[in-house]
């Protein structure tokens, strides 16, 4: 949270939010103190803290991680040093160097950050179990029996910290919450940066939340935050006054009324019925691959990778959608990307019966591929997506009227046996030949929602 932000000080409740110095051990905590249910981890800047300490000469320097080399493309991480002079994730790189002349740009290792992220789950599980892996840099621990009393939990938390520091590295800082739900503990540890340590028990709640903006609140973004603005929710007072019918209403989905029932400490998980909606994956070309042929062997390895996670996630798709940026000519009216591209978007999608297997997919993209605009404008793609969305779960799956349960479940073992391959052995191992020319061009990327297996 940024310091100018926070009201005048209200020192019993600055008290209780921050890391008590000299707290008594658990065996002195006093009867009925409050109890606290989740323990939420979340490491500073992950990506580059990775790379200052795999790379001394990088350590107190402004360090930017970019998926490539190139002024068009952005930050996907930037250090410490460097978000002081205002990068920050999403930066395009041209203005990260003119924001921090003397950054240190670095191309992404992304099997470096899964190993550490391995190691960071080893070292807070040697202090309790990990419940929920949340992304390559945070996980959520539930606290059980005398591990809940505050005292407690903060000691615990202290612990976790040193932990990781010592066995995955000193550039490893992480923020830790502590709170009576996951939500409110991945907030806590977003209200201390870097390396906090923030305790949000029911007691302080309500006031300790009103102190934050809506932007603070996981779920809210821009986009969010400017439909809640346009119905009349400005401030944390006034989305705490809603009641939970209007908050769902306000949001138009469950999610709404979960929002209601979090902010106020209730501890409740998503429903068994929760599962991904859709599965995504996108790219920025690089000057040479800008061509026809190459993007279609690009957007074949996204549908690849994407139809694998599908698979492994036991799910299958209902629709295929393709995205593709073009490059134009700049002038004063062309709308210009986020990627500092002048450019022209484009996107399809296609309505499927439930699938998963390559044959069906690719059959789908290719006919997207070919359904583009045609003309100068769309001659020079630089960027492309491809989203597998309407995704049900292996117990919710119709089987298709044209294939029967035996044909259906010998494909499945056939994919299943070449993904085992590909997880063991590389992407490429069994892929259309098509997806040659796009097998250094689209790599294994990070997203911070998943952490990938090292193909």
């Amino acid at each position: 949270m940024d310091p100018d932000s926070i009201p005048p000080p209200n020192e019993s409740l600055d008290r209780r939010l921050a890391d008590p110095a000299g707290a008594p051990p658990p065996s002195q905590e006093p009867a009925g103190s409050p109890a606290l249910n989740w323990l939420f981890v979340d490491l500073n800047s992950y990506f580059a803290s990775v790379e200052q300490q795999d790379r001394p000469e990088l350590r107190g320097k402004p360090v930017g991680v970019v998926p490539m080399l190139a002024d068009t493309t952005c930050c996907i991480a930037a250090s410490y040093e460097a978000k002081a002079f205002g990068v920050r994730t999403g930066t395009i790189v041209a203005d990260a160097k003119r924001l921090c002349p003397d950054i240190i740009l670095v191309e992404g290792r992304h099997e470096l950050y899964v190993e550490y992220h391995h190691r960071v789950v080893e070292a807070v599980e040697s202090c309790l179990p990990v419940t929920a892996v949340c992304s390559i840099d945070e996980m959520a621990c539930r606290l059980m029996g005398r591990e809940r009393p505050l005292l407690a939990a903060m000691e615990l938390a202290r612990k976790v910290k040193a932990r990781i520091r010592e066995r995955a590295g000193e550039c490893l800082r992480s923020s830790v919450g502590l709170a009576t739900n996951r939500y409110l503990a991945k907030v806590a540890s977003d209200m201390e940066k870097p390396d906090g340590l923030v305790a949000l028990p029911l007691d302080i709640l309500p006031e300790a939340l009103r102190r934050l903006t809506l932007r603070a609140l996981p779920g809210i973004g821009a986009r969010t935050e400017k439909r809640l603005n346009e119905r009349g929710i400005h401030t944390m007072d006034e989305l705490l006054a809603l009641d939970c019918e209007q908050a769902g209403q306000l949001w138009g989905s469950v999610w709404g009324e979960r929002l209601f029932h979090w902010l106020r400490g209730e501890d409740f998980e998503m429903s068994e019925h929760d599962h991904l909606k859709s599965i995504s994956h996108q790219h920025v070309l690089a000057p040479d691959m800008r061509t026809k042929e190459k993007a279609w062997a690009v957007a074949h390895k996204l549908l690849h990778k994407a139809a694998m996670r599908l698979r492994s996630g036991g799910l299958w798709a209902g629709s295929i959608g393709l995205a593709v940026g073009f490059a134009v000519p700049r002038n004063e009216n062309t709308p210009v990307s986020r990627f500092g591209v002048p450019s022209r978007g484009w996107h399809g999608e296609i309505k499927l019966s439930e699938c998963q297997d390559n044959q069906t997919l690719i059959a789908a993209l290719r006919k997207l591929w070919d359904s583009q605009p045609k003309g100068a404008e769309y001659a020079h793609p630089f960027f492309v997506g491809v989203q597998l969305g309407g995704l049900v779960p292996n117990r919710l799956h119709t089987l298709s009227l044209f294939d029967s349960l035996d044909s259906e479940r010998s494909r499945a073992r056939l994919l299943a046996a070449m993904d085992k391959l590909n997880q063991k052995y590389g992407l490429s191992t069994l892929a259309p030949a098509t997806m040659l020319s796009a097998y250094k061009a689209a790599p294994t990327r990070i997203a911070f929602h998943s952490i990938p297996e090292l193909f």
